[in-house]
């Protein structure tokens, strides 16, 4: 099981919520689609007992500060693709829409994940398409995750 989220904004509140929530629920990997925003976030995230991958997103302004910081629990930077189970991930904040779209398109992802406006989606096709919404909870008030199977791309939207 892998566990997605994104726009935590450094909500340490909310991390700690989802961290605990992916930790009981036994994910094995957890995706976090940017906008982590301050480097202190990253000792929340330590405590997950999973792998941790993660990208930047817009709103990720100290860089090279975030870096230093998660240098320990995974690598940053603004796309990343994975594997898991044969199942071919591509992630992205997503502050551009035409790039998402891009890479839906192109069919070469099983999964594309994305961020950045904050509403919780999953658009199933040739290649899936996953917002986790915002661990947040500033715009909606409603701090979401998902959680999908990377084996038959079952999933569940979850509010915690």
């Amino acid at each position: 099981m892998i566990g997605i989220m994104s726009d935590s904004h450094d909500n340490l509140g909310a991390i700690k919520k989802a961290v605990h929530f992916f930790n009981k629920s036994k994910v094995e990997l957890v995706i976090h689609a940017g906008d982590l925003i301050s480097p202190f976030t990253a000792k929340e995230f330590k405590e997950l007992k999973c792998e941790f991958k993660a990208v930047f997103g817009n709103n990720d302004g100290e860089r090279d500060l975030l870096r230093q910081a998660y240098k320990d629990i995974c690598y940053l930077e603004d796309f990343k693709e994975l594997e898991v189970q044969n199942k071919k991930i591509a992630v992205i904040h997503g502050t551009i829409e035409a790039i998402v779209d891009a890479l839906v398109k192109s069919e070469k992802y099983d999964i594309v994940i994305r961020g950045h406006n904050h509403r919780q989606e999953v658009v199933d096709g040739e290649s899936m398409l996953i917002n986790p919404g915002e661990t947040c909870g500033y715009v909606s008030g409603k701090k979401t995750v998902v959680l999908i199977d990377p084996v038959d791309l079952s999933y569940e939207k979850i509010i915690l």
